[in-house]
């Protein structure tokens, strides 16, 4: 489980972006039902079917929805920072998900109890307004990243993961593995050591144990599938910052 923080240690809200959009009268009311708790890296919030109990709203770290096949391979289909929230589930009336939810990189975030989140939904203020804009990003998200899957490059789609990734970091460092990399594109770790390898040749980016510092965003972007693109203007379109910097 995770650890919840001393008062004197808690972060703002508001560096969550939809918490950050709420009326004030909305966010005060939410205030004392907010808990924050850390999220461990590789740490699995919820499993393939499980009921939700929290709806979470991260304010730092990267969250990554994965779905499993029985052969026991897997592949990343969307991910979610201090843009979105984690548990839709809990709104959306199906009361579980097909993906797991583990923590890529960590962080903290603030969780709802179900119980609040409905009765919040149920009032129908900003907070189902921006609950519901973000489900469907989230949806572009998903979609595109199939589309990708099938029609790019792997190291096209290597590209529009670390920037996605990057823009949901702090700094410019993401603290991954190769093979923690390969699990999530669904495609063999020799694989990208070969392409992250090429990226590093090419001076985009360096490559530590456990550590990738992007070097060139610029030049990423130049490399990016237009999927990349897609997702960002969606994010912009529906949500209060989008899902960058």
């Amino acid at each position: 489980m995770p650890k919840k923080k001393k008062p004197h240690s808690l972060p703002d809200p508001k560096r969550n972006r939809l918490l950050a959009s709420l009326p004030a009268k909305d966010y005060e009311r939410l205030l004392s039902e907010l808990e924050l708790v850390d999220m461990p890296k590789g740490w699995t919030m919820s499993e393939s079917g499980d009921h939700v109990n929290y709806l979470h709203f991260p304010v730092s770290g990267i969250v990554s929805l994965i779905y499993s096949l029985e052969d026991g391979s897997s592949s990343e289909t969307a991910l979610v920072g201090n843009e979105g929230m984690v548990g839709i589930s809990i709104f959306m009336g199906g009361e579980s998900m097909p993906t797991s939810t583990d923590v890529q990189s960590a962080g903290q975030a603030y969780r709802l109890s179900r119980k609040v989140m409905k009765h919040e939904f149920s009032l129908g203020g900003q907070l189902q307004h921006v609950a519901l804009l973000f489900t469907q990003a989230m949806i572009a998200q998903t979609s595109q990243t199939a589309v990708c899957n099938q029609h790019h490059s792997l190291d096209q789609r290597m590209c529009r993961w670390l920037l996605m990734s990057l823009d949901r970091s702090d700094g410019n460092v993401l603290a991954i593995t190769h093979e923690a990399i390969s699990k999530l594109l669904g495609v063999r770790r020799e694989s990208v050591t070969q392409i992250l390898g090429q990226l590093e040749k090419d001076e985009l980016l360096a490559l530590a144990r456990g550590r990738i510092t992007i070097l060139d965003r610029a030049e990423l972007e130049k490399r990016v599938c237009e999927c990349y693109a897609v997702v960002q203007e969606e994010y912009e379109r529906l949500l209060p910052g989008g899902a960058g910097k």
